[in-house]
């Protein structure tokens, strides 16, 4: 064994016999060990509100949430970027992910994708990112050469560079505006980052792209009032919304919905202010969207 690798790579000495416990204490190790994943991302709370706050005042300006990764990091981008638009009601154009080996490689290993630095490179470019935007790259190794291309397209166009990794001294944090370490050092499995590390990874994308739609007023008190509600049950969750905004009665929740094509910030701002659904919806657009300002 190499004893100078560390990080993700290195061996978990505390789980040698890993093979040779009984059931319940192998599953109780392996769920254990992801507490020190919610640790990691605790220590990287001051760069993870930077990163809020920069990427906000972008998207704020019509920019996008574009993510790269590979593997595990890729698959993890596909999953909170396509929970935004039901749970915020954030367009799906504006959540897009460079993944190595395409899409196809979500459900498949496209081996060798991940080592093509001009690959992520020309994915960033092909997406056609700007200034505006924000490029999320999300490698456990760090040095991921896909990642690190479409980190050097983001800056090649002015894009903010969000690098989130595992290890310390990785290249995808020195490469970035915005580095967020999220050091969960060895494996209970040697080098099996889909454990920790990704546990890791959903959590900090999962607070990140939660705490930049808190900043852009797609949630009012801790009620998500941007939802879409395309099915029976975000129906009667946006009718519980509203009338937990305004202790109006599920009667009048409903008719207000009605009115605003089920918009849970247009109806809460109807009754609230006691005004048509055109009212509502001209103060929202006058406060972007801020229910609190519309309100007052």
């Amino acid at each position: 064994m190499n004893s100078s690798i560390t990080g993700t790579e290195s061996i978990n000495e505390a789980t040698k016999n890993l093979d040779l416990l009984g059931t319940t204490a192998l599953v109780q190790t392996l769920v254990a060990d992801h507490e020190n994943a919610v640790q990691a991302v605790l220590q990287a709370s001051s760069n993870i509100a930077l990163a809020v706050d920069q990427a906000a005042a972008r998207l704020a300006q019509g920019g996008r949430l574009l993510y790269a990764g590979a593997g595990t990091s890729g698959r993890l981008a596909y999953l909170d970027s396509s929970e935004l638009t039901p749970t915020f009601g954030w367009s799906k154009e504006l959540a897009l992910v460079a993944m190595a080996g395409g899409q196809s490689a979500v459900f498949q290993a496209v081996e060798g994708a991940e080592d093509d630095f001009a690959a992520g490179q020309q994915d960033i470019f092909n997406l056609q990112a700007n200034a505006r935007d924000v490029v999320i790259g999300i490698a456990a190794s760090g040095g991921t050469p896909y990642v690190l291309g479409a980190l050097e397209a983001a800056k090649i166009v002015g894009a903010l560079r969000i690098g989130l990794s595992n290890n310390a001294n990785a290249k995808v944090l020195e490469h970035a505006d915005i580095p967020v370490l999220l050091e969960t050092g060895a494996e209970v499995i040697s080098g099996s980052t889909r454990l920790k590390a990704g546990t890791a990874q959903k959590i900090a994308l999962n607070t990140l792209s939660s705490a930049i739609m808190v900043r852009l007023h797609k949630v009012y008190g801790n009620l998500m009032v941007d939802l879409q509600a395309t099915n029976i049950k975000l129906v009667a969750r946006a009718v519980r919304l509203t009338r937990l905004a305004t202790n109006a009665t599920d009667e009048a929740a409903t008719t207000a919905l009605q009115d605003c094509n089920y918009h849970v910030k247009t109806a809460i701002v109807m009754l609230l202010k006691n005004v048509t659904a055109p009212e509502a919806q001209n103060l929202l657009e006058q406060t972007k969207g801020n229910v609190r300002a519309a309100i007052t």
